[in-house]
């Protein structure tokens, strides 16, 4: 069995190629045996990946969506939009498990979550801009790369 972390930049211009491509990426990657997904609960990437999972699961029962989030619901979602909150919560509910990393909604609890992620993963599906290092998603590639895991970048 293989796992899979999922990290992105959480501006993401949501096309149906985007979908399409990351859909194809899971199919894949679910053939070679990877059942279970990781993903951070933030919204952009994250969201189009748990969301992605989700659908998938109707034809893949033996998959499983595991959120680790960096905080609890309330004060990891506390300056979002109504309608984020709500797509939140619908993915919360339909979650196979929620871990969370600490009851602080910060940087190091952001830091925690990315490193949980990775240590969770065999391959790690990514929307990442390489000049963009300093990032939350640079630090998780890094910390891919650094484990020596297949990185697949679905902006390339």
């Amino acid at each position: 069995m293989r796992s899979v972390c999922f990290t992105g930049h959480r501006t993401v211009n949501i096309t149906a190629e985007l979908e399409k491509r990351l859909t194809e990426t899971v199919e894949r990657l679910i053939s070679e045996g990877a059942a279970d997904f990781y993903a951070g609960g933030a919204y952009g990437f994250d969201m189009i990946c748990e969301k992605a999972v989700i659908n998938l699961r109707e034809r893949y029962s033996e998959i499983k969506l595991h959120l680790v989030l960096p905080c609890p619901a309330e004060l990891h979602t506390e300056k979002w939009d109504d309608s984020l909150k709500k797509e939140y919560n619908a993915i919360l509910l339909k979650a196979d498990s929620i871990e969370t990393v600490s009851d602080k909604n910060d940087g190091s609890a952001m830091r925690e979550r990315n490193c949980r992620l990775v240590e969770f993963a065999d391959v790690c599906v990514c929307f990442y801009n390489e000049r963009d290092r300093r990032s939350g998603t640079g630090m998780t590639v890094r910390l891919a790369e650094k484990k020596e895991i297949e990185i697949i970048n679905l902006m390339k």
